[in-house]
């Protein structure tokens, strides 16, 4: 089993997959497991923002190619690093329940007790995410937003040590995982595997939490069909309430001076526990799930491709191309 990590960003990676682990442990007490820690593209590059990267597989590359040469049998991430289309040979096999999907705000000690909205005019915000700084901009217009890159440990200590910041924006799960939360993917993990590997995806399988599966389905649907990326602002949450799966969609310019957002619902049923699926192993949106009913699924896409549609009849695409051609631009 994989982690993905170098010894700047292990912790954090080496907690989800202990997690996964724990849970795999649980289910087969006989098996032992192993843990290899590894660094990626991502991993090494801290000094330019992801949107000017260009590469889509950023924390995925190196571990998929350890998964090809078996060196690995399954690899751990944070769901929102997969891309929603994978390479020939991989899926994911297992999206385990999904922990707080926030965002959370940390300031810096000397304004501990402010809120984005009570930070001085021209204060700093420090955030990975286009998707995050074009939605604050459009809130907080007087405020300014810088990209900060590096582990969880590396962008705190920026944010203490350095006056550059005056708050940034983070993940809450990962403050959670971290036992931060007096600092407050997102959410989910997903477990990939070789997409043919019949005993690792039968083992795995059942990590699989149905409500947070079919939710990152309707939302990886969303984003594959809007080409929605780390090079523009967008932006899905989803939310099930009595057998209703609520999808809400939006998309943003650089600087969130123009916006669209709309939200569809669907009837899914969401199985009280795990039930026979598809048995040829078909893929949506780069995941299988075999015990999860196939009609479920496919609503659960259905519902991210017709969100996605519906904002595109509505100009979504014009938004996203001159975000794109801003973004390339600088």
């Amino acid at each position: 089993m994989s982690g993905n990590g170098n010894a700047a960003a292990t912790a954090l990676a080496r907690i989800q997959t202990d997690s996964v682990v724990a849970m795999l442990k649980a289910l087969y007490p006989g098996l032992q497991f192993e843990i290899i820690a590894m660094s990626t593209t991502g991993d090494k590059i801290l000094d330019t923002a992801l949107s000017k990267i260009g590469e889509k597989s950023l924390f995925t590359k190196e571990l998929e190619h350890a998964l090809e040469k078996n060196e690995v049998d399954l690899v751990v991430h944070s769901l929102k690093d997969l891309p929603t289309v994978l390479p020939p040979g991989f899926t994911i096999g297992a999206i385990c329940k999904r922990e707080n999907p926030y965002d959370a705000v940390v300031f810096h000690p000397k304004f501990v007790g402010k809120t984005l909205e009570t930070l001085p005019e021209k204060s700093v915000v420090g955030t990975s995410s286009l998707r995050r700084a074009a939605q604050l901009q459009r809130k907080f217009p007087h405020l300014e937003f810088k990209s900060i890159r590096g582990n969880l440990n590396t962008r705190l200590r920026k944010l203490d040590e350095l006056q550059e910041f005056s708050a940034i924006i983070l993940a809450a799960a990962g403050l959670q995982r971290m036992g931060w939360q007096n600092r407050m993917g997102q959410g989910a993990l997903g477990v990939e595997v070789r997409a043919k590997d019949q005993d690792i995806l039968d083992l795995v399988g059942v990590l699989h939490d149905p409500e947070t599966l079919l939710c990152c389905l309707a939302e990886r649907a969303f984003l594959r069909h809007l080409e929605g990326g780390c090079s523009v602002p967008v932006a899905v949450h989803t939310a099930m309430k009595d057998g209703q799966l609520y999808l809400t969609g939006g998309v943003w310019s650089l600087d969130g001076s123009d916006s669209m957002q709309e939200t569809m619902q669907a009837t899914i049923h969401v199985p009280a526990q795990h039930e026979d699926g598809p048995e040829d192993n078909p893929q949506l949106v780069g995941i299988t799930a075999r015990n999860i009913p196939r009609e479920a699924q496919l609503a659960a896409e259905n519902l991210g491709i017709s969100l996605a549609n519906l904002l595109l009849s509505k100009g979504a695409k014009n938004i996203l191309d001159v975000a794109r051609q801003l973004n390339d631009a600088h």
